[in-house]
């Protein structure tokens, strides 16, 4: 199977999606939604009790997904749950369980989530996570002693497309110097955004894979485009979406994808928002 790093060394445009874990000892529920979603896609995205709230490992849950179902997990490692050095054991168990990609994140604070008193680690932010994941794949630990065995991981960082583009890529530039090797994006809805993005962060060569999320009506459309800083949705996708529904908004998403496609984008990245079903109906047509 070719992975995921090797099409972007390809320059071959890649389709990620995004699942969440279950609240639960069973992995039933997200196993479904990958058999839905695996023959369209090249890699899962599994979130790390996102929003704070309590949800099975990532890690666990993007191995078991890997060997049943053919398809790479990218599993989200947030700074908020554990120090420097459970953070350094996480990744050296993912190793040895197949899981090579990562999605390397600061998180959200625990007083967002499900367990307002738990207590945030936040010993480093997501540009110290690259490192520690950059320094176990050269063969040692945060502090240079050496492994037994060196990690191989692929490293995925975030940027947000939406504000100060600038500014967006000078922290790039900090990630990529950090050891970031691919980037996800926070979602677009303008393809002129993603262009100007692209024009601006091509002296990185990283590989992006910009967001989208599927709208499925107007009202959702409307929270997005005033309530999410970082977003930002056109006119004409704000009127079509008060005319329209969901399948409007899938419709507008395979438009998006490919847009990206054909102004040479590493990739895009679905987050479907508990639509999972969005995924094939986007995709199909396009590979």
């Amino acid at each position: 199977m070719t992975t995921l790093k090797e099409k972007n060394q390809q320059h071959l445009f890649t389709i990620t999606t995004e699942l969440d874990p279950p609240k639960s000892a069973s992995s039933a529920s997200t196993e479904a939604d990958v058999v839905k979603v695996a023959p369209y896609v090249d890699a899962v995205n599994i979130a790390d009790c996102p929003t704070a709230r309590l949800r099975m490992s990532p890690i666990a849950l993007s191995s078991i997904i890997q060997s049943k179902y053919n398809v790479e997990s990218i599993f989200h490692l947030t700074c908020r749950d554990r120090n420097v050095i459970g953070l350094q054991a996480e990744l050296l168990g993912a190793y040895a369980l197949g899981v090579r990609n990562i999605l390397t994140l600061t998180g959200d604070p625990p007083t967002l989530g499900d367990h307002p008193e738990a207590k945030g680690v936040f010993e480093v932010d997501s540009t110290g996570l690259i490192e520690i994941a950059r320094s176990l794949n050269e063969g040692h630990d945060l502090t240079g002693h050496e492994l037994g065995q060196p990690t191989d991981f692929y490293i995925g960082t975030t940027a947000g497309v939406g504000e100060d583009i600038e500014k967006e890529v000078r922290r790039l530039e900090g990630k990529k110097k950090a050891g970031a090797q691919f980037v996800q994006t926070q979602p677009i809805y303008d393809l002129s955004q993603a262009e100007e993005f692209l024009k601006a962060a091509k002296g990185l060569d990283l590989p992006i894979l910009f967001g989208i999320v599927p709208l499925k009506s107007y009202k959702m459309a409307n929270y997005l485009n005033t309530k999410v800083p970082g977003i930002y949705i056109p006119p004409q996708v704000m009127k079509a979406m008060e005319d329209g529904g969901r399948e409007t908004g899938i419709a507008l998403s395979r438009e998006l994808v490919q847009g990206l496609m054909e102004m040479g984008a590493a990739g895009a990245h679905l987050m479907p928002v508990k639509d999972v079903d969005a995924v094939p109906l986007i995709v199909k047509g396009l590979r």
